[in-house]
């Protein structure tokens, strides 16, 4: 058999070609043009947005961590101290603790040796003359007295007290049984014990006598009649624990002229 030419026209073989649209495409989606491509902006969401501020740099937070710490160490420090527990102790609350301490400390020594600081020195130095305190036509107290006496530099604050409040209408004198010048106002008046106070009226006479520590009231309402003019007192003889004038340490005076 004659074998039959596959082509017999002599037309040019062409490979088979099948376009597929892209659009037709079932796994391609179509393309969209680049000056089509939508971008969206990214969205964060912020604990505290401040819209009017910029983030700070990583240099600018370096330089503001100090603060911040400092501020939280005080908000822990305030919520601590609102709790009833203090976990880091404030040093300044703590200086200003001792500089107060220190000032009422100050002001309480200060206080005390104005109210204690008063010796039988200073009474006698302020003390009248016994001579001119009976010439002078007002009531006198006499206090009978010794350096070495206890109980007189004991009561010397309250007698101070009491003299600075009736000095214009009543004489205070001051007469020490070391000097040898008082023997006989030493009997005159019967002095056993010190502190011995004698009461006098204008004239001189005595009216009464309070011999050692007793309560401040005796003292002061003896002087109160006195200076009131009345013819006795209300404590004509109160005696408490005082220091015997046997004891007394007689010396020479050098001024025989001193009342003390």
């Amino acid at each position: 058999m004659a074998r039959v030419a596959s082509n017999p026209l002599s037309l040019p073989r062409f490979s088979p070609y099948f376009q597929v649209s892209d659009s037709t495409h079932p796994l391609k989606s179509p393309s969209l043009p680049q000056n089509r491509i939508r971008k969206f902006q990214t969205i964060a969401c912020q604990t505290n947005p401040i819209p009017t501020e910029t983030q700070p740099s990583d240099k600018e937070k370096v330089l503001a961590e100090p603060d911040s710490v400092k501020d939280s160490t005080s908000e822990a420090t305030t919520s601590s101290d609102g709790g009833g527990f203090s976990e880091f102790p404030n040093k300044n609350l703590n200086r200003r603790i001792a500089v107060g301490s220190t000032l009422a400390a100050v002001g309480l020594l200060l206080s005390s040796r104005l109210d204690f600081g008063v010796s039988l020195k200073d009474l006698s130095a302020a003390a009248v003359p016994y001579e001119e305190a009976l010439s002078n036509g007002k009531p006198t107290v006499v206090e009978f007295y010794a350096d070495w006496c206890e109980v007189c530099r004991e009561l010397a604050p309250d007698i101070y007290k009491v003299e600075q409040q009736y000095r214009d209408r009543v004489n205070f004198v001051m007469l020490n049984v070391d000097n040898t010048k008082w023997e006989q106002e030493l009997d005159e008046f019967g002095v056993e014990g010190i502190p011995h106070f004698a009461f006098l009226d204008k004239e001189g006479n005595e009216e009464g006598n309070v011999v050692g520590r007793l309560p401040r009231k005796y003292f002061l309402e003896n002087v109160e009649a006195l200076a009131r003019g009345e013819a006795s007192v209300p404590h004509a003889r109160e005696v408490g624990q005082y220091s015997s004038a046997e004891s007394r340490r007689v010396h020479q005076v050098v001024d025989p002229r001193s009342h003390v």
